[in-house]
């Protein structure tokens, strides 16, 4: 069963997500589309946990979808001046330029083009989640390649490079910046880091099946595998209450397609929704310069990074390929920003797919969204 409210062009996303929850294909999800001002799709069904059915405020874990969101926080602080998006990490976090890494951008670090895609010793799920201390492991990292000539993905790191430059460019934490100088402003719920009083909000993450990636065919050095399981963050570890209530703002965002549609917005409407502006057009217009292009050295598939965002490039098909910037997350968890079309779509699922960047259930999302745009 599908609950909400959907304006009649979009009946066909509706259609979409109540097909899926009834064949199994989602087993709890929302879907939102704000568009020109207005929340055109505010959607959701099917169950949080078994028996548990999917609220009108349940949140869920976005993965990378959480990069995002701290990127707008970024960008919030850039349009006041609180941040210099082409000064040296440095600058604001000095202990960074540890190893060569005196040269390494803001923007190179909001584009996935730091040369620190993560950590070289193992850490631990709880080592990740004390910020401070594992921040301080990478700004002791040599550059695994040369920043700003190739884009590699920062996995689970970002949040924590971000942070790092925040907290000292601020004194306070990317979480804090993004909580009460973007969402309460805004009024919009999303959580970077779960009180114990919504932790029953929180739909439980049900794992994918298994990855179509031949992990054992690639060579040891590669920079995915030398990630992917550093911190090892599975399924079943995110469920639990620490994770949940820790600011890991790579992956750790919790949040429902309503909250981070009306959010990332602001992107879509030139910084102003509700009345409220947050950022000027041209701070805006930053996103789309390009940071890093080509196959990425992580992902190993071709990418293009703006500034804290994604752009349209082929391993997103559904993505439209106009003035948009949009992110991803493990599973299938998607925002896209159309600014062409002042339309911003959300989906958050808590049934993982085997998906990186892309896969048919969140394409079938995207594409139905934006036919029904075309038909507004």
């Amino acid at each position: 069963m599908v609950n909400g409210d959907c304006h009649a062009a979009f009946q066909p996303l509706g259609d979409l997500l109540a097909r899926n929850l009834a064949e199994g294909v989602d087993a709890g999800a929302s879907v939102a589309v704000v568009h020109d001002g207005e929340l055109v799709v505010d959607l959701w069904g099917g169950e949080a946990r078994p028996g548990v059915p999917w609220e009108r405020d349940t949140v869920v874990q976005v993965w990378s979808v959480t990069k995002v969101m701290v990127g707008l926080a970024a960008l919030v602080l850039a349009d006041r001046g609180e941040l210099d998006l082409d000064a040296p990490v440095a600058a604001s976090w000095p202990a960074f330029a540890a190893h060569g890494k005196e040269h390494v951008l803001v923007r190179h670090v909001l584009g996935h083009s730091s040369g620190v895609p993560g950590w070289t010793p193992q850490i631990s799920v709880e080592q990740a989640l004390d910020l401070v201390a594992s921040e301080a492991l990478l700004a002791d990292e040599a550059p695994w390649y040369e920043p700003g000539s190739a884009p590699a993905y920062q996995i689970v790191a970002h949040g924590h490079l971000v942070d790092g430059i925040v907290r000292g460019a601020t004194g306070r934490g990317v979480a804090e910046v993004l909580r009460d100088d973007v969402l309460a402003p805004l009024g919009v719920d999303f959580l970077l880091g779960v009180p114990d009083g919504d932790q029953d909000r929180c739909a439980d993450l049900i794992s994918p099946p298994g990855s179509g990636t031949d992990y054992a065919a690639l060579p040891p050095d590669a920079f995915l595998l030398r990630t992917i399981a550093n911190p090892l963050l599975t399924p079943k570890r995110c469920n639990e209450p620490d994770w949940r209530r820790g600011q890991v703002g790579g992956a750790g965002g919790h949040g429902h397609a309503r909250g981070i549609a009306q959010a990332q917005a602001l992107v879509s409407h030139g910084g102003e929704l509700g009345g409220v502006r947050l950022l000027r057009q041209e701070t805006i217009d930053r996103i789309w310069e390009v940071q890093a292009d080509g196959t990425d050295l992580l992902l190993m598939r071709p990418v293009r990074f703006g500034i804290g965002y994604g752009l349209p490039c082929s391993s997103a098909p559904a993505v439209p390929d106009r003035r948009v910037c949009w992110w991803t997350g493990y599973g299938g968890a998607v925002v896209v920003n159309d600014a062409d079309t002042r339309t911003t779509v959300a989906y958050t699922p808590n049934k993982l797919a085997d998906h990186m960047l892309a896969s048919p259930r969140t394409d079938a999302y995207l594409r139905t969204a934006f036919d029904c745009l075309e038909a507004l």
